[in-house]
């Protein structure tokens, strides 16, 4: 009997010897009610965690956590200033209306309320948000002042107010190119404002370091002073030639800064719908134009700095030249053999021809690539162009090329490639901010020799002194420059009459300083004008901007006698 007993002992205490310990295993009711009083455990924490998360929920501010996921709903911005520190954009504070529906006792009180105010709320979309069970919604993300007083005197129940970061440009239209827009959350979609973001602003935002902090301001080497000049003389001349559209710019010839750039019709960015609208695009850097017989200095520069052509060459200009079934004449031909300096002054088409030839096909590609005609432009704003090439560039693409047919670009490259004719052969790539002449110098390429550059600037000078630039004269500024008269493509053809027309210049031309391109989108004649080609309006257009922005640019005049002066390297020649 002993030793049943033991037996039923050691089984009823088996020693867990695996794990090294003496617990016990309890069998039977014992383990049943330790499970059941666990069990109990388990679901009361479970239901006060429960609580606790449903009560965070419901007492817990919902804008404060949707604004935590979107945090970029309140990012503030760094201001930008011109380069006199004059205010472009700013930050304003801006208030955001919105609903916590699960709140509201009375659905149609308050949308009735909220559309006595806001009468663009008045819409489904708006009615079933208040409608549903939602937690949080936004009603609108930007309202007045104003506004935001008149709903909160009404005390609707579930409805609030956020304070926000509104971007604003105190300037309007005035620069609306060169900042571009933001959107709802502040971020950048176009222009300088984009570039912001891309170079260092969003990484920044991402990290959660530009909340409601003072930033330094982005500086531009835009002068808003120039800018407004240049845009008010653009519009001018757009409304009395009835023009489609105009653009301008100013460039630093030494630094490549852009001082000012206009393309109108522009836009007002504190309405950002206005930018959407095709006709306000930015055509000075996304637009492509064949720029005519501006071409022409391009060409005169290439076959010059080759060495096979000199200065004193002639040219043949007596007949119109014929190929692959065309006929290229000149618009007001003098029928004879003309210098290098008359093919400028005279703009001819034929002796132009000539002198690409005698240069050369590949020395004409190879010099367009150097001043960057043939591939896209690198700069800060976003959406530049690529220039459009000939899809074969043989004899007649090259000719047609030579006097600014056949190849398209862009106007802001078209104005770099002309300040380095001019700025003593270097190619400096544009920039919307401060650089300095050090700065400059350690970036530019040298393309082209300086004594070249010098007759380049001689035959500008030439050219408003005597031939179709003569409009473009301002007493004490040296004004130098060069004419193109387009003629567009309509309905796959080149129309007669429809002109894209501009000007190319720079002052003081004896050693220039900022040079200026004006561009006319299909000027008409006005009374008293036998035609409606560049010298009757883009030249004088330019010379009303250079009398307004050269004071303020503290280009001082100078008065001498305005004779004509032959380059020094063209001298040594003789």
């Amino acid at each position: 009997m002993a030793r049943k007993a033991d037996s039923s002992f050691l089984r009823r205490s088996n020693v867990n010897q695996k794990h090294g310990t003496s617990a016990i295993r309890l069998r039977g009711p014992g383990r049943s009610r330790i499970f059941f009083a666990m069990t109990i455990f388990v679901f009361v924490y479970g239901a006060i965690a429960g609580r606790l998360i449903l009560l965070g929920l419901q007492d817990g501010d919902p804008a404060e956590r949707f604004l935590a996921a979107q945090s970029s709903v309140a990012q503030a911005r760094p201001d930008i200033v011109d380069r006199n520190g004059e205010i472009l954009a700013t930050d304003i504070k801006s208030a955001a209306l919105y609903a916590e529906p699960r709140k509201i006792p009375d659905t149609d009180e308050v949308f009735d309320g909220l559309i006595s105010i806001l009468p663009e709320l008045d819409t489904p979309v708006i009615k079933k948000r208040l409608e549903s069970n939602a937690l949080f919604t936004w009603l609108k993300r930007e309202i007045s002042v104003e506004q935001r007083q008149a709903i909160h005197a009404l005390g609707l129940p579930g409805v609030g107010f956020r304070e926000s970061n509104k971007r604003f440009y105190p300037g309007g239209q005035t620069v609306s190119h060169i900042l571009g827009t933001v959107n709802v959350d502040n971020q950048g979609l176009s222009g300088m404002e984009k570039y912001v973001d891309q170079a260092w602003l969003k990484d920044l935002q991402d990290l959660g370091f530009t909340q409601d902090r003072n930033m330094e301001p982005v500086k531009l080497s835009v002068d808003l002073r120039v800018q407004h000049a240049v845009r008010d003389e653009l519009r001018r001349s757009m409304e009395y030639y009835k023009a489609k559209a105009a653009m301008g710019v100013v460039l630093k010839a030494d630094t490549g800064e852009v001082i000012a750039m206009t393309s109108l019709p522009d836009f007002d960015p504190n309405n950002r719908q206005q930018a959407l609208e095709k006709a306000r695009m930015n055509r000075v850097t996304g637009g492509v134009f064949e720029m005519g017989s501006i071409f022409k200095g391009i060409t005169i520069a290439m076959a010059l700095d080759s060495g096979k052509v000199k200065l004193e060459d002639g040219f043949d200009a007596t007949k119109p030249i014929r190929v692959a079934g065309q006929k290229i004449d000149d618009f007001h031909g003098k029928r004879r053999v003309l210098s290098v300096p008359e093919v400028f002054i005279y703009s001819s088409n034929i002796g132009t021809i000539k002198v690409m030839q005698k240069a050369g096909i590949e020395e004409q590609k190879a010099f367009l690539k150097k001043v960057g005609l043939t591939q896209k432009m690198n700069t800060e704003i976003p959406g530049v162009a690529r220039p459009l090439l000939p899809p074969k560039w043989n004899d007649l693409a090259a000719m047609t090329i030579s006097f600014g047919h056949g190849l398209g670009v862009t106007p802001l490259q078209m104005a770099v490639a002309g300040a380095t004719l001019v700025n003593g052969g270097k190619y400096l790539e544009p920039t919307f901010l401060p650089r300095s002449e050090e700065e400059a110098d350690k970036l530019a390429k040298q393309v082209l020799k300086p004594e070249t550059s010098e007759i380049l600037r001689y035959l500008n000078r030439e050219n408003v002194l005597r031939g179709s630039g003569r409009r473009a004269a301002v007493p004490g500024y040296d004004v130098g420059g060069k004419t193109g008269t387009a003629q567009k493509v309509v309905n796959g053809r080149y129309a007669e009459g429809v002109y894209l027309n501009s000007f190319m210049s720079a002052f003081p031309m004896s050693n220039p300083e900022y040079l200026v391109l004006i561009v006319l989108d299909e000027p008409q004649k006005v009374e008293g004008q036998r035609y409606s080609t560049a010298g009757w309006n883009a030249v004088p257009t330019t010379a009303s901007v250079i009398r307004r922005i050269a004071p303020m640019l503290g280009v001082v005049p100078d008065f001498a006698d305005d004779a004509e002066t032959i380059p020094v390297s063209y001298q040594n020649r003789n």
